[in-house]
């Protein structure tokens, strides 16, 4: 039966999951092999379920183990969160927020929007991490994330979203480029170019408007190199790899190798979502949902 499952079986459970080696994994828990192959075992017979294949000496994830890997992890996450909470607020403080964030977010939009909020709730903590679109979703769907900021539209149907900035398209261009502001009339002129760009599968939404903006003028970008960091396109640009086109707010106005054309008259733009989990009851969220709302409306 689940209500006989302790914390200890799925930290168990987990380190074997991830190392799929009962030496290693017992060592990493400062076990004994036979004790952890014990409570493994202990751990299938209650939830009715193979965990784990085993032949050969060799340790394999079965489809059920697959599976309850992912709510091992949203449990003891929700474990961790809640226990931090606990005890910050234990020290006197209301409440911790964690945040996660696209790097092109943090140029414009979000410090205005942390400083204000810090200074209305100082007792709130906040814990920022940089990542893809991707890598936020899912971390918002395991519950490491309390709300993130992202330039996609691809979630789960228990999360909210709402469009919090929305900003133009510019393209960058090697220092000695010969398209510049005074002579760019439109993106058709690039058409020959190889195209650097955030991959695909990391930032949808941003790639497809590029295509869209491309095929408007009836060519498809060559894209040769793909990178989800806006110093290594910078670089890759400026040594005359191709040129590429980005949140107008990622541009990096310290680099004179490059140079960049604002896209002010394309109907094409970038957006900024804000995107939470309806599952979510951290207290500090709903104030940090209100005070965003109120400060973009």
């Amino acid at each position: 039966m689940t209500n006989q499952i302790e914390i200890r079986h799925l930290q168990y459970f987990l380190a074997l999951a991830d190392s799929l080696h009962y030496r290693l994994a017992a060592e990493n828990l400062f076990i004994s092999q036979s004790a952890l192959s014990q409570q493994i075992q202990r751990l299938e017979i209650f939830l009715g379920e193979k965990l784990f294949k085993r032949h050969n000496r060799k340790v394999a994830l079965t489809q059920s183990g697959e599976f309850f890997r992912e709510e091992a992890l949203i449990i003891i996450n929700q474990l961790n969160t809640s226990m931090e909470r606990w005890r910050y607020r234990v020290e006197g403080g209301e409440g911790i927020l964690k945040i996660g964030f696209v790097a092109s977010a943090m140029y414009t939009f979000l410090p205005k929007v942390i400083k204000r909020f810090s200074d209305e709730c100082p007792g709130i903590k906040f814990h920022l991490e940089e990542l893809s679109n991707k890598n936020q979703l899912d971390a918002l769907d395991k519950k490491q994330l309390d709300i993130c900021f992202v330039r996609s539209k691809k979630y789960l149907k228990d999360m909210k979203n709402i469009s919090v900035f929305k900003e133009n398209l510019t393209l960058v261009l090697p220092d000695n480029h010969p398209i510049n502001k005074k002579n760019f009339k439109n993106i058709a002129q690039l058409k020959d170019e190889s195209f650097i760009l955030f991959p695909n599968n990391q930032s949808d939404l941003y790639y497809q408007q590029i295509l869209n903006l491309c095929n408007e003028h009836d060519f498809t970008p060559q894209i040769k190199h793909r990178s989800i960091h806006g110093p290594t396109i910078f670089k890759l640009v400026e040594s005359g790899l191709g040129v590429s086109i980005i949140p107008n707010s990622l541009k990096d106005v310290h680099n004179s190798k490059v140079k960049y054309i604002e896209l002010k008259k394309i109907k094409q733009k970038t957006e900024l979502f804000a995107v939470w989990s309806t599952s979510n009851d951290n207290i500090s969220l709903r104030h940090f949902l209100k005070n965003l709302k109120e400060n973009i409306s």
